[in-house]
C-alpha cells in the first residue's frame, strides 16, 4: 500500500472515536440536523476504519506465514497462508481505495438526459433520435424506467430536442451507483459519421448532438426557487398525444426569469402534472447551472476532464462506415458500433467511471503530498 494511502487511513480509527464521543453528548442528541449529520459520518468512517482493521490483521498473518517459510515442517502450510493472505490485502486495499474517493451525492439519484440536435440539420435530428434509442436500451438492460417529458420533432424524423426522465435503483455492474452516478459521463457534444439516409450520393457527413445529464432534485431544492421569480405558460401541446391532448392547453411552459432558464412539458393531459414535471426539469437545469460553475472552477486547477459535464466538450464520436465508437476523454476506441448503439454501453461507461477513480485517487496523493509540505 502507498504510503499516502495508510497515512490517510490511520486517520479514520482517531476520528472513529471523536464520533463516538460526540454522539454520546446531550447537546448533540437535542439537535436533530447535527445528529444526523454525525451519525451518516460515522457510518461512512467505521466502515473505513473496519476494512483497515481487517487490513492490517491479514498484514500481521502475512509477516508470521513468511516467518514459518524457514520451518520445513511448516513451509507448505505458510505457503498457502500467503498466498491466501496476500489474496485478501489485495482485495482490501482495493476496497480501501474506493472508500476513500470523494463521493458525489447526487450519483443514488434518478436523472433527466437531454438531448438536442446540433450542426447537422436534418440530420443532426436523426442521430439525435438514435442517441434517445441508445440510451433508451440501455436503461432497459439496466432494468430502469424511461419516460419522455418534452420533445420537439424533426422535419424528417428524430428530434431538434427530447428531454427523458430515467428512473432505477443502481445498476447491475454497482448497485451502489444510481442512474445519475452512470450516466453523468454521458454530457457533452457526440459527433457523428455517417451516410445520412436524405444523401443521394453515398457521400459520408458529420452532424453532432448535445447530451446533457442532469441529477433529479429532490423536493427541499425545489424550495429554493422563488415563486416569484417563476413565469408559467399554458399552450396547446402538438405531435402525438391522441385527440384529447392536442384540443386543450395542458402543455406547460416554465421561465425562471433571473436565469432564463426555460423547461416544458406536454406529455401528460393533465396540466398540474405537467406543471410538477417541467419544475423538476427547471429546478435540475438551475443546479446543474450551479454545478457547471463549480465545474469550471475545478477543471482549472487539475487537468482531468472525466466528469466535468461541459457539453461543449465534443467527448465522443461515432464513425458508422468503420463501425467505429472514440471516446476521446480517454482515447478509448471500440469497434463494435451496432451493438453500443443497441444499448450494450457498459463497456463505455465502466472505462470512464474507471479513468475518473484513477484521477481521483491521483488527486487524492497530490493533495495528501501538499498537505505534507505544509
Amino acid at each position: 500500500m502507498k504510503p499516502f494511502l495508510r497515512q490517510q487511513l490511520e486517520r479514520y480509527p482517531v476520528r472513529l472515536q471523536e464520533l463516538d464521543f460526540f454522539l454520546s453528548q446531550q447537546d448533540v442528541v437535542s439537535d436533530m440536523d447535527r445528529f444526523r449529520a454525525l451519525t451518516r459520518e460515522h457510518s461512512e468512517v467505521s466502515e473505513v476504519a473496519a476494512r483497515y482493521e481487517a487490513f492490517l490483521h491479514r498484514e500481521k498473518d502475512l509477516a508470521g506465514a513468511r516467518e514459518m517459510l524457514d520451518d520445513p515442517d511448516m513451509a507448505q502450510m505458510a505457503q498457502e497462508e500467503i498466498a491466501e493472505a496476500e489474496t485478501d490485502i489485495a482485495t482490501l486495499e482495493e476496497e480501501l481505495q474506493r472508500l476513500l474517493l470523494p463521493k458525489d451525492p447526487d450519483d443514488a439519484r434518478n436523472a433527466f438526459l437531454e438531448i438536442r440536435a446540433g450542426t447537422g440539420g436534418d440530420e443532426s435530428a436523426l442521430f439525435a433520435g438514435d442517441l434517445l434509442r441508445m440510451y433508451t436500451r440501455y436503461a432497459e438492460r439496466q432494468g430502469w424506467r424511461t419516460e419522455i417529458v418534452s420533445e420537439s420533432l424533426g422535419e424528417v424524423g428524430g428530434y431538434k430536442e427530447v428531454v427523458v426522465h430515467v428512473v432505477g435503483n443502481g445498476s447491475r455492474s454497482d448497485p451502489g451507483v444510481g442512474v445519475y452516478g452512470m450516466l453523468k459521463y454521458e454530457s457533452g457534444g457526440h459527433r457523428v459519421q455517417r451516410v445520412p439516409a436524405t444523401e443521394t450520393q453515398g457521400r459520408i457527413h458529420t452532424s453532432a448532438c448535445t447530451v446533457a445529464a442532469l441529477p433529479e432534485p429532490d423536493e427541499a431544492q425545489a424550495v429554493e426557487i422563488n415563486p416569484a421569480d417563476l413565469r408559467i405558460d399554458t399552450y396547446r401541446a402538438s405531435g402525438a398525444g391522441g385527440q384529447h391532448i392536442n384540443k386543450t392547453d395542458s402543455a406547460v411552459r416554465i421561465t425562471h426569469i433571473p436565469t432564463g432558464i426555460v423547461a416544458e412539458c406536454q406529455d401528460d393531459r393533465s396540466q398540474h402534472r405537467n406543471k410538477a414535471k417541467a419544475m423538476q426539469v427547471l429546478v435540475a437545469r438551475i443546479h446543474e447551472k450551479e454545478r457547471s460553475a463549480r465545474a469550471e472552477k475545478e477543471a482549472a486547477t487539475r487537468k482531468g476532464l472525466i466528469g466535468s459535464g461541459d457539453r461543449s466538450d465534443r467527448i465522443r464520436t461515432y464513425n458508422f462506415p468503420q463501425g467505429r465508437l472514440t471516446d476521446h476523454r480517454i482515447n478509448l476506441t471500440l469497434y463494435k458500433l451496432q451493438f453500443i448503439m443497441d444499448g450494450e454501453l457498459d463497456e463505455v461507461i465502466e472505462a470512464l467511471r474507471l479513468a475518473r477513480k484513477a484521477e481521483q485517487l491521483e488527486e487524492l496523493e497530490l493533495g495528501a503530498a501538499g498537505g505534507a509540505r505544509a
